[in-house]
């Protein structure tokens, strides 16, 4: 009886790991895309499905760097500031910890845990197409982007025929 109350119980936890919103059909592949540089993996990864689904994803030009203090790996940290090119018509905002490794909750789903927000902006219209609070193992987080991204794209209904 306990251990059936232990999986309900981790089994509500997890429901709530991830919120998801979407704007159905709104992004165009072949578009230009803003991301900032840089970032952990799920920052990473996001630029590379973005790739290959067709997007032409850039970062901007620094127009500036100045030094600040240090974090607590002793990293130094520093204030970078960049140009969004005008024709980017998609802004692409990360933040995200540093992921950690999971061996025995995600052994067998990416060894990973990644904890994160993205938001995904139209330029043009300046509405907010997407925004995801998540965490989660490395291989499930990529499986959702990919359905959310799936869900965003416009549907050419020429291939359907």
């Amino acid at each position: 009886m306990k251990s059936m109350f232990s999986y309900a119980t981790a089994a509500i936890c997890l429901a709530g790991c991830n919120s998801i919103t979407v704007t159905p059909n709104t992004m165009e592949p072949g578009k230009i895309v803003y991301a900032t540089r840089g970032g952990y993996t799920m920052q990473r990864s996001i630029k590379n499905e973005l790739t290959k689904r067709g997007y032409n994803v850039v970062v901007g030009r620094a127009t500036g760097e100045s030094d600040r203090s240090y974090d607590d790996d002793d990293y130094k940290m520093s204030s970078e500031s960049y140009r969004v090119p005008a024709n980017a018509r998609y802004y692409v905002k990360v933040k995200e910890r540093r992921e950690f490794i999971r061996p025995i909750w995600c052994a067998f789903n990416g060894f990973w845990w990644w904890n994160f927000n993205v938001s995904i902006a139209d330029q043009k219209t300046g509405t907010e197409l997407m925004t995801w609070r998540g965490r989660g193992c490395a291989d499930s987080s990529v499986r959702k982007l990919r359905r959310a991204l799936d869900e965003l794209e416009k549907k050419d209904d020429s291939r359907q025929n």
